[in-house]
């Protein structure tokens, strides 16, 4: 068998001699993990590693408030009020999600793809009557809750009926590798533009985080020294104290207010407002109200977050050293991921969730993929979202610190995607046409609808009715959907029945991980704890 033929052959005949190069073995467990799904490490490093997360997760859960709320009427208060509500239905969607879902090591984190449908409702021209901010913010808050209940349904119904469970099926490594590969780089515009705000904030939390976990190691050899498996901790703490230093001998006095707002630590406006306890509560903002079109273009964003929630669950799965996700799993995940955009909705969040992209690059990054870990951080989440003086202080770390850290967590869950052309044969044309078309065409479709978002001009799709154009505009917009839309369905179609097919796109290795029994170390990474497993059997 040679290299192009699955990656498990030497290069040659069978009569090469011992001393010829031979290909790197396919790993179907990602080796070099410390801690998999099932091993935790001890609790003091659990509790700082999930910590980690804790604090990583504060980036999305900060920036997306900071975005809407202000255009919504409301001011520090609320904003104060939404980020704890937002920080408390994190934790409780990711403990969800690790005991009921996939059990991976997963952390459900508000959603950059509900800003469109959300900043659409907030536009919109029934709010602008109201007079009193206060008023107009619950409205508004009202208006979201209702749009993000109806989207709701699409993930539980896709996920508990098995819909997804079947979609999935389809799936190969050759249509995997665009899907995860896009999951990470879609948030590109989160990572050096936002970096670039305050750069002399970010890029030294950059290179230190950098050298931290990535040479720091190769320089200074211990056994005992751990400190590249809390780079971003060590990083953030280094550079939020300079950033303090800046801020307090007044080198930003003179700035513009938009450099202040990202340099100066004391800008948040989030320690003074918010209560030192508060918890957060269904329908505190009032009784949801609905909008039948701005209900369906939250259900495009939903969709959206299924798809690129799944590619997260797969490179969350390679990240713990678990065995690829059984479709039945990523159903039961789905499901569960339905019911965190449900909790969004009832306490009144201004997005609903997916699966954090970051936060499962910070897998790779610490080479623990722990469920425990994430676990204990979902813990932290309802901790300083309930004592919200405490967590405001944290909260207060300039954004520009976390989009630092993106741009080489989300590259990590890039690479997953890429780690997957092992079980393909890159010697067939095929192969070659289906990853480099979807991949270009991932770029390029959403290039040509951001650049409508980004001059503020109406969209390419002129109908008459609104919800209908947004709609579209957040499909095509994430790259991770259109790539992935585009490898299913060439894959699906191209020379599908080929004999050769099953052998150059991976399918043939990827099979018997379709079944939940087929391979007997599913239940070590994915059973359901207790009894549960025998009341919500896995197909």
């Amino acid at each position: 068998m040679t290299v192009g033929d699955g990656g498990n052959g030497v290069v040659g005949d069978s009569n090469a001699s011992a001393n010829v190069l031979q290909p790197h073995p396919v790993k179907e467990q990602l080796p070099g993990i410390q801690y998999c799904v099932n091993s935790p490490p001890p609790w003091l490093e659990a509790l700082l590693l999930g910590f980690q997360h804790y604090i990583l997760t504060l980036g999305m859960t900060i920036m997306i408030p900071s975005l809407i709320v202000p255009q919504m009427g409301g001011g520090k208060l609320e904003k104060a009020l939404v980020i704890q509500t937002m920080l408390f239905v994190t934790g409780l969607s990711t403990l969800l999600q690790s005991l009921f879902g996939t059990r991976l090591p997963t952390v459900i984190n508000s959603s950059y793809s509900f800003v469109i449908p959300t900043t659409s409702i907030v536009l919109a021209d029934r709010y602008r009557s109201f007079a009193d901010p206060q008023k107009r913010f619950e409205q508004t808050m009202r208006g979201i809750q209702g749009a993000l209940l109806v989207s709701s349904c699409l993930p539980i119904i896709m996920g508990f009926t098995g819909i997804w469970r079947n979609v999935v099926r389809f799936l190969s490594p050759l249509s995997v590798v665009p899907l995860v590969t896009y999951t990470g780089i879609g948030l590109y515009q989160l990572g050096f533009p936002k970096l670039a705000e305050c750069v002399e904030v970010g890029l030294p939390e950059l290179i230190i985080m950098v050298f931290i976990s990535q040479y720091r190691p190769r320089f200074l050899k211990s056994e005992k020294a751990k400190f590249d498996r809390y780079s971003v901790l060590c990083s953030t703490a280094i550079v939020w104290a300079y950033a303090a230093i800046l801020t307090s001998t007044g080198v930003y006095n003179n700035k513009l207010p938009k450099t202040q707002l990202s340099c100066r630590t004391d800008q948040s406006g989030l320690i003074g407002q918010a209560p030192w306890i508060y918890i957060p509560y269904p329908f505190q903002w009032g009784m949801p109200t609905f909008n039948p079109g701005e209900a369906f273009a939250m259900m495009a964003a939903s969709f959206v977050a299924l798809i690129e929630s799944t590619g997260t669950f797969i490179a969350t799965s390679r990240y713990a050293s678990a065995t690829p996700v059984p479709p039945s799993v990523l159903g039961r995940g789905t499901g569960w991921l339905g019911m965190g955009v449900l909790l969004d909705s009832l306490f009144g969040s201004v997005a609903g969730s997916s699966a954090s992209v970051e936060n499962a690059g910070l897998l790779a990054l610490t080479k623990v993929g722990s469920r425990r870990v994430t676990q204990i951080s979902a813990a932290f989440m309802i901790f300083f979202s309930i004592c919200g003086k405490f967590g405001a202080v944290f909260a207060s770390i300039p954004l520009p610190i976390v989009a630092a850290s993106y741009c080489i967590l989300c590259g990590y869950v890039s690479s997953a995607g890429l780690s997957f052309l092992q079980f393909c044969n890159l010697n067939s044309f095929r192969t070659k046409f289906i990853i480099g078309f979807s991949l270009f065409m991932g770029i390029s479709i959403p290039q040509y609808f951001n650049g409508y978002q980004i001059s503020a001009r109406p969209g390419p799709l002129h109908t008459h009715t609104k919800w209908f154009n947004n709609l579209l505009e957040i499909i095509f917009m994430s790259n991770a959907t259109v790539a992935a839309i585009i490898a299913l369905l060439l894959d699906q179609t191209l020379d599908c029945k080929a004999e050769a097919t099953p052998k150059d796109n991976g399918l043939q290795w990827w099979e018997k991980f379709n079944l939940y029994k087929s391979d007997v170390r599913t239940d070590e990474f994915y059973a359901l704890p207790c009894r549960l497993n025998q009341l919500f059997p896995s197909f």
